[in-house]
């Protein structure tokens, strides 16, 4: 039986390997649950003429906008999925 070499075979591998930084594990990312009426910032793409619409009133266009979308959603039955239209 031969006996094992003093050092390793790859000594460049041997020095990495020993100051190689040690990996935390990476904490589990966790979705944060907005809570009833919490806005969320998003990015849609309007037509000029809706836009022009709600911003001749002036300041306030964003929260319009939002309020008109409420109520429309309030006003449709849950079968919404099936009233959806493809035209844009």
């Amino acid at each position: 039986m031969a006996n094992p070499p003093r050092r390793p075979t790859n000594p460049m591998a041997a020095a990495e390997a020993a100051f190689k930084p040690i990996k935390k594990p990476a904490a589990p990312v966790r979705e944060l649950s907005a809570g009833p009426n919490v806005r969320e910032l998003v990015s849609i793409r309007i037509d000029r003429a809706v836009l022009d619409h709600f911003q001749e009133d002036g300041p306030g266009w964003q929260d319009r906008i939002n309020d008109t979308l409420r109520r429309t959603i309030s006003k449709e039955p849950n079968n919404a999925e099936d009233k959806r239209s493809d035209d844009y």
